[in-house]
């Protein structure tokens, strides 16, 4: 994958390259780092108590055993595995399924399943669970759903996927959490998931959500035994308290890590930050149907007025990262390499917001028929760097004339607000290696002009529908690219949304661990590969 660090990631000291982001960064890191110095000298816990036990703390809540919902958790602490997965390239590869044919003008798939693997009930992995598993991942929301199947079901110890039409990413489909293949124990008579009875190498040994999952080494494994025999996952809300628990040892890799800590962290000779390309970008949602925002001049201008440039060294702490549209380099069918690097240029904004009809004013907020241009951004914390970005976004578009009031709230607003028309902007990091192929979450985010919970808002484009109408039946991959390219392309020009920086993961591994690596999509924490010192 192009851009991802393999080695620890060096800091140098922070370039500020303009006024507005100064004194929101050094008052952030003076907050981080108090509450840092603060936490350490009121902790009396210095190092994992259970030096057997891999700790990974991260931010995010689970609350229940449905993969539609928490999967996610599941396939991360690798308790449950799908029939296909993606390397770093985003390259479908077999793992419970080994090989696959298909035929019929592209609408049969038939998957060979791996021999020998056990569920970890004790229940062997066959056609006729796996399809069970599949047919119930099927009538829930998820990427499974949006595929055009007609039945699933297991033939002569295959299992058989019939489709209305060809549905070009099937097999990155079958890669996503929500797939993940459980045991018909672990469903109940009305087919809700009641446990994980999956073929991991790891089982669940405590559910304590929304806080707390612990798994230990399944002795049955198909795979053979892993290093490490137990591990637990703990979610901490606060980026700063994530990194104490780094910093102190109560937490052997610590994930999403906000920026101002990364310093503090460096200077920590127990500890190495790791610092990863991931197919998700910063951007900015806009509301296209607002009076001031439905105009394209006035997405570019307000694209123009970001010093991209000065948040990526100086927030983000990843020069380079800069974002000039929506799907990063790692997604190439989707990446326009033409495109021109982004840039800011306030004049050529302010040229924009000119043509159409806004006026400067004695406050310095631009004002059209007797309104000011003024707007509301909300954001969430549980990405720490977006309350940040947010802020010094708010002081660039202030010096282009625009006033922006940011809110922070929870995840959960964002859709909510696009669903009931209020949302004006939003601050997001958009994820679009869900699976392998980012088709599902393009067509979720643009096929209609009312758009996506995280994607497009009152945007309609003809030719991006037609596009992303045909693509899934096209299994040309050279037409697939160009008509990609295509969508891709118009996006980047007509900015519903607006990209800021590709996004980095940043990530604390203890020295103790050892063979740390980090998997691009998100798929999996590979506990399996680590061992701890003794």
């Amino acid at each position: 994958m192009q851009g991802t660090c393999k080695t620890p990631f060096a800091l140098s000291p922070p370039v500020l390259p303009s006024a507005p982001i100064r004194p929101v960064l050094l008052l952030y890191a003076a907050l981080v780092v108090t509450s840092l110095v603060a936490g350490v000298a009121s902790s009396g816990v210095q190092g994992n108590p259970d030096k057997d036990v891999l700790s990974i703390s991260a931010p995010f809540e689970f609350t229940s055993h449905d993969p539609a919902k928490d999967g996610y958790i599941y396939s991360r602490m690798q308790v449950a595995e799908t029939l296909t997965q993606a390397n770093t390239q985003g390259e479908v590869q077999p793992l419970l399924a080994t090989e696959w044919h298909v035929d019929n003008g592209h609408k049969t798939w038939t998957l060979t399943l791996r021999d020998g693997v056990t569920f970890h009930d004790g229940s062997p992995m066959d056609a006729v669970a796996v399809a069970n598993s599949l047919n119930i991942a099927f009538a829930k929301p998820g990427p499974l759903q949006k595929a055009p199947i007609v039945g699933i079901s297991a033939e002569g110890g295959k299992v058989v996927i019939k489709l209305e039409k060809p549905y070009s990413p099937l097999l990155a489909t079958l890669a996503h959490y929500s797939t993940v293949i459980l045991a018909p124990t672990a469903y109940d008579e009305a087919q809700q998931a009641i446990a994980i009875q999956a073929t991991g190498p790891y089982q669940v040994e405590e559910f304590a959500p929304p806080h707390k999952l612990r798994v230990r080494q399944f002795a049955g494994y198909w795979g053979g035994r892993p290093g490490i025999v137990a591990a637990e996952y703990l979610t901490g809300h606060r980026a700063e308290s994530r990194a104490l628990q780094a910093k102190s040892g109560q937490a052997d890799i610590v994930y999403t890590l906000d920026p101002a800590s990364l310093n503090l962290l460096e200077r920590e000779s127990t500890v190495t930050v790791h610092s990863d390309h991931i197919p998700r970008t910063i951007l900015v949602k806009v509301n296209s149907g607002h009076p001031f925002l439905k105009d394209v001049k006035a997405r570019q201008a307000l694209s123009l007025a970001i010093d991209r440039t000065g948040i990526s060294n100086s927030i983000i702490r990843v020069p380079g990262s800069e974002a000039n549209q929506l799907v990063p380099s790692a997604l190439a069918d989707w990446h326009v390499k033409a495109l021109p690097p982004a840039s800011q240029n306030r004049e050529k904004a302010k040229q924009l917001l000119m043509e159409l009809g806004w006026q400067d004013s004695e406050s310095g907020t631009l004002v059209r028929d007797s309104q000011p241009f003024e707007l509301t951004l909300i954001t969430y914390a549980d990405r720490p760097e977006l309350t940040v970005v947010a802020t010094a976004l708010q002081a660039q578009w202030q010096e282009l004339g625009v006033k922006v009031n940011v809110s922070v709230g929870n995840s959960s607003d964002i859709p909510r607000m696009h669903q009931d028309g209020s949302l004006e902007l939003a601050l997001i990091a958009r994820n679009f290696g869900l699976i392998p192929d980012p088709l599902a979450v393009i067509q979720a985010d643009f096929a209609d002009a009312k758009g996506g919970d995280w994607g497009g808002m009152n945007w309609d484009n003809a030719e991006v529908r037609e596009l992303l109408t045909r693509l899934p039946e096209e299994t040309d991959p050279a037409a697939y690219r160009q008509a990609s390219q295509r969508v891709a392309g118009i996006l980047a020009e007509s900015l519903p949304l607006i990209p800021v920086t590709f996004y980095t993961q940043q990530t604390a591994v203890n020295q103790r661990v050892k063979n740390f690596r980090f998997d691009p999509f998100e798929r999996s924490y590979f506990i399996s590969e680590m061992e701890l010192a003794q």
